[in-house]
């Protein structure tokens, strides 16, 4: 019997226009561009501005950019996964919308939610369903339009997002590339540390919960960034291990951009150079699930077929985990 594999064979990306400075922040709450920079790594984020647009029109930008790069009819797509925290609406999934607009007549989808790991969740999902040889063609979705949920009077949060959507085509292959191993945690007792507090069953939009701006991301950022920094490097070097990978196997870690010095200690505890890591956390911010992919795409380019690659992200519940996968084409073909 034919080992089948999922690999991914295509990936795009779309930002707003709309680029948010240290230098605006800095009019708009009591911070600077040092305080940022110093301990975030950001410079700017993308803000979807426009009125009436949601995290759906960002990722059908990047499914059509797909699908035109890699010549592939919206009827070929058999089913679609978007990973996300801030949906269009609650009912029915963001993953739906996108198929309407995109006009995927034959795929069936719907959303994942892990918070920022939820990328590589929906990565390994798909891959479980193309292994089985029950769909060929399908689209991993990761965006978010954090600004929607971000209070910018709130000096601790406002700096950290943006706006962002991402995009892979995964597909069978039978050669040695595609994913090889994934390792995914979760540890729910970490969701009292990052949350929004207000707008699900447990406690419904109120003219209450809007006056104490609990529809909004809450972060406590030091416990947050103490369980990150180790957990992310953790089972980055644990799949490294269970793979028999040293640090000159890798050619690329591709880490969820959610702060500078998590990004570092992870390439140290990893033993890379940092020019095998992908970094844009300074152009675009954290984007919850848009960072992986928005990472990929931008160095598309650079990368080769049966490169090793791992995967790496943490995300509020607490979600964690890494995937190790060889990837499938020379990105200048």
């Amino acid at each position: 019997m034919t080992n089948i594999r999922a690999a991914i064979t295509g990936v795009h990306a779309y930002a707003p226009d709309y680029i948010l400075t240290n230098q605006e922040l800095e009019n708009m709450v009591d911070t600077s561009d040092e305080w940022i920079t110093t301990r975030t790594g950001i410079k700017e984020r993308h803000i979807l501005r426009e009125k009436g647009l949601g995290t759906s029109d960002m990722a059908v930008k990047a499914v059509e950019g797909l699908l035109e790069k890699t010549g592939t009819s919206p009827d070929d797509i058999e089913m679609l996964i978007c990973a996300t925290v801030t949906p269009d609406m609650l009912f029915p999934a963001t993953a739906n919308i996108i198929c309407d607009k995109a006009s995927l007549k034959n795929a069936f989808s719907y959303d994942l939610n892990a918070a920022c790991s939820g990328f590589i969740y929906a990565i390994n999902t798909a891959a479980k369903f193309i292994e089985s040889g029950s769909y060929k063609k399908i689209l991993v979705i990761g965006a978010d339009k954090m600004s929607s949920i971000v209070d910018y009077t709130d000096r601790q949060t406002c700096i950290i997002f943006g706006d962002a959507a991402g995009v892979v085509l995964m597909e069978p292959t039978t050669d040695d590339n595609g994913i090889i191993d994934s390792i995914l945690r979760t540890d729910g007792a970490g969701r009292v540390h990052l949350h929004q507090k207000a707008g699900g069953s447990v406690k419904p939009p109120s003219h209450e919960t809007i006056d104490a701006k609990e529809h909004f991301v809450f972060q406590e950022g030091q416990a947050v960034f103490k369980f990150a920094v180790t957990r992310m490097a953790d089972v980055s070097v644990e799949i490294m291990e269970k793979n028999g990978l040293k640090s000159e196997d890798i050619a690329w870690l591709v880490p969820h951009q959610a702060n500078l010095r998590i990004i570092e200690a992870t390439t140290r505890r990893m033993g890379l150079e940092k020019e095998k890591v992908m970094i844009n956390i300074q152009r675009y911010g954290n984007t919850t699930n848009g960072t992986i992919p928005m990472c990929l795409y931008e160095w598309e380019n650079q990368l080769k077929k049966g490169d090793n690659v791992v995967l790496a992200a943490f995300g509020g519940g607490f979600t964690w985990g890494s995937i190790y996968l060889k990837w499938a084409y020379n990105g200048k073909e």
